[in-house]
């Protein structure tokens, strides 16, 4: 038997992450939040190229390893599934997608600083519970992880806390996006 690389975006990403966390505690303590950190509104500089960067690699920055594990446990339970239905470069470019979608949101509302992938983990969450998904039908799944999942945040929103729920909203809504709009999803 050999380990196969069987998930390419979702192995990557979770690596790439995993060396920008190890590299900032460790050698660069600045790098996380130079280049890994979309700054709030009151802080982000049209002039700075880092905060245009930051806009799509907030995704690979964490606090700590706990937030990283939190993070990528769900990433690495349903991004395979995703991966092996959209394909690699689909999944890649939803990642983007919703990496700068919560990124520029959260610059035109938020004067707090976005870290991590906890929107990507919400995206992933709404776009699987589309898996079975048939023109016409709203799957029950569906409904019940907008309810569960996304009306926690809604509520843990109205709570003062260190967590950007908007991004987990706003990382659901992208999965919702996906999942009706349905991208070809490749079949093997």
């Amino acid at each position: 038997m050999k380990i196969k690389y069987n998930a390419p975006t979702v192995l990557t990403f979770s690596f790439l992450s995993a060396v920008v966390l190890i590299v900032s505690q460790t050698l660069l303590p600045s790098l996380t939040v130079n280049w890994f950190m979309v700054p709030g509104k009151t802080q982000f500089s049209p002039s700075h190229v880092n905060h245009w960067v930051c806009l799509f690699t907030h995704v690979l920055g964490h606090s700590n390893w706990t937030h990283l594990i939190a993070n990528f446990s769900f990433i690495l339970l349903l991004g395979p599934i995703l991966e092996e239905m959209y394909g690699s470069i689909l999944l890649l470019l939803m990642i983007v997608i919703t990496a700068f979608v919560t990124g520029v949101l959260n610059i035109l509302l938020f004067p707090t600083a976005l870290l991590g992938a906890s929107g990507v983990v919400f995206m992933m969450m709404l776009l699987a519970s589309f898996t079975n998904f048939n023109q016409g039908e709203i799957p029950l799944t569906f409904i019940l992880v907008l309810v569960f999942y996304l009306g926690r945040e809604f509520f843990n929103a109205i709570h003062a806390n260190t967590i950007s729920e908007f991004a987990h909203i706003i990382g659901g809504f992208c999965g919702s996006l996906f999942g009706f709009f349905r991208p070809q999803a490749v079949r093997k």
